[in-house]
């Protein structure tokens, strides 16, 4: 190594202190000194000689130790074996007295040579150390870089796998609810096939019950309005007016005063009659009349004008339920009409509810209660004699919970001169409208066609007393009075919307004003 030669090469530089010469005998002779023996040598220089080699030995040994001291953790000490400690000593020698000189200029420069030797030994020393200690340093950081790279890595490894182990679990989970949801879709599927099944089916029964009723109802067709106004072409004013028109003369005042005749006597009102013959007159004096044919077609015009009426909404549109109050006198064929209502509408799917308010007349529930059998409607009917308001409260209740469609309601039918079955009527009324606010929301007059001129007045005074919105004409088919449907609609703007022309439950038809006219003139 470079710094003991160095150390070495410095001590080198040191001269060797002198030694005495051997002596033939054994012993040592000193120095020559270019002094002789016999005259003496002068005790102080011999001490300040000896004094300053021991200083530079002393320098010398000093060195030596701060060298090796610094080369501890290289250089292994040696450590005397425990025999040599335990050597005895040797009988001590003579002591020599050594005096010690002060170093000379020679010595003090390579003291110094030394001493400049050590330090630059020690900054070598001291540079060695910095530059391990900043390689150490250097080291260690590029280990703590890789020690925290690695640890970055991991880390990393670490988040990605749990990344991975997220999406995998939410792909698992997505993947879950896909398919409960396509198998949740799958079972709604089924059931609404399920269901379109139950309910093509159940549409299957209906159509097929609604097509039994119909066949049963085209079974017990009746007959058409012309075979019901049969009489009254034939053997009515109809039938009188048709000889006034097939006579192939001139219009004049002789053929109106006879029309006037036919009409003033026939059923369709004074009013109706007085009408139709102003009408033709006033034609006549415009030269428009040239034949009876054209009065003919005159009357038919007129007629039709007449007769056609707005027909409200029937059976329909209140409610639910829609309630229909039935009035009339008796014998004109309320309950009859009723019980054919009825029919009609539970053959159309419908549900009813009949209340039987006429409990005054015993027979009239007896009848009512058949009807609502044969029709396969609810009935609902009290003591008799007793309140037939509470009654019809009972039967609108009753089809509110049942969900019924249709409540009708009988009345009693007493004569109507009497005052007292009128505001009977208007109680009966009002407790309808308790029940159901709005109710009844059809007031439907029945009356007798074989009463002519007299069904016009009793029209009169049920329209005055609850207000009729519509007229069932019954019994048409049994009387040459069928013009009494002209003078109705004429006199009281109220639209026929129910003929009675037979027995049967389709006898009970829609009065249809084009029918009617072409059933009369044609």
């Amino acid at each position: 190594m470079k710094t003991p030669n160095a150390l070495d090469a410095l001590t080198a530089q040191v001269p060797p202190a002198p030694s005495p010469a051997p002596t033939p005998g054994g012993g040592t002779t000193q120095p020559d000194t270019g002094v002789p023996p016999s005259e003496g040598f002068p005790i102080g220089d011999a001490v300040g000689i000896g004094a300053a080699g021991l200083f530079v030995l002393l320098m010398v040994l000093a060195a030596r130790k701060l060298f090796f001291r610094k080369r501890a953790p290289e250089v292994k000490k040696k450590v005397p074996p425990p025999e040599e400690k335990e050597k005895p000593a040797l009988p001590a020698e003579q002591p020599r007295i050594r005096v010690e000189l002060p170093p000379s200029e020679a010595e003090a420069a390579r003291l110094r040579e030394v001493e400049e030797a050590h330090s630059r030994v020690e900054a070598l020393a001291r540079q060695r150390d910095e530059a391990a200690r900043a390689a150490r340093a250097t080291t260690d950081a590029a280990e703590r870089a890789r020690l925290e790279a690695e640890a970055r890595a991991l880390k990393e490894r670490e988040e990605e796998e749990k990344r991975a182990e997220y999406r995998a679990k939410k792909a698992a989970d997505d993947e879950a609810r896909e398919r409960r949801k396509r198998e949740q879709a799958e079972a709604q599927r089924l059931l609404e096939e399920e269901r379109a099944r139950e309910a093509a089916a159940a549409e299957e029964a209906r159509r097929a019950e609604e097509a039994a009723a119909r066949a049963k109802v085209e079974a017990e067709a009746g007959r058409t309005l012309a075979q019901g106004l049969d009489k009254t072409k034939s053997q009515g004013f109809m039938a009188r007016l048709n000889g006034l028109f097939g006579q192939q003369r001139q219009v004049d005042e002789s053929v109106l005063a006879e029309l006037e005749e036919i009409l003033f006597t026939a059923d369709i009102g004074v009013r109706t009659a007085n009408h139709l013959v102003e009408v033709a007159r006033e034609k006549l004096k415009r030269n428009e009349l040239k034949d009876p044919e054209r009065i003919k077609a005159l009357i038919r015009d007129e007629v039709a004008r007449i007769v056609d009426l707005p027909v409200p909404r029937t059976l329909e549109g209140g409610g639910p339920p829609h309630v229909v109050m039935v009035v009339g006198v008796n014998g004109a064929g309320k309950t009859t009409t009723i019980g054919k209502l009825a029919a009609q509408l539970t053959g159309q799917g419908k549900k009813v509810v009949l209340a039987a308010g006429d409990t005054f007349r015993a027979a009239a529930t007896e009848q009512l209660d058949v009807w609502a059998d044969r029709a396969k409607a609810s009935l609902v009917k009290g003591a008799e004699g007793g309140d037939p308001g509470s009654v019809v409260f009972e039967a609108v209740k009753k089809a509110q919970g049942e969900g019924a469609e249709v409540v009708i309601a009988d009345t009693a039918g007493r004569l109507h001169t009497k005052a007292p079955l009128m505001e009977e009527l208007k109680k009966v009324k009002r407790v309808m409208d308790k029940a159901l606010p709005g109710a009844p929301h059809e007031v439907l007059l029945v009356l007798d066609s074989t009463n002519g001129q007299n069904a016009i007045q009793q029209a009169k005074q049920f329209h005055e007393a609850v207000g009729v919105t519509a007229i069932a004409l019954t019994k048409l088919d049994g009387t040459a009075k069928g013009g009494v449907i002209i003078g109705i609609c004429d006199e009281l703007k109220l639209p026929v919307v129910w003929v009675g022309v037979g027995e049967k439950i389709a006898d009970l038809r829609r009065f249809e004003p084009r029918e009617f006219v072409q059933a009369l003139f044609d």
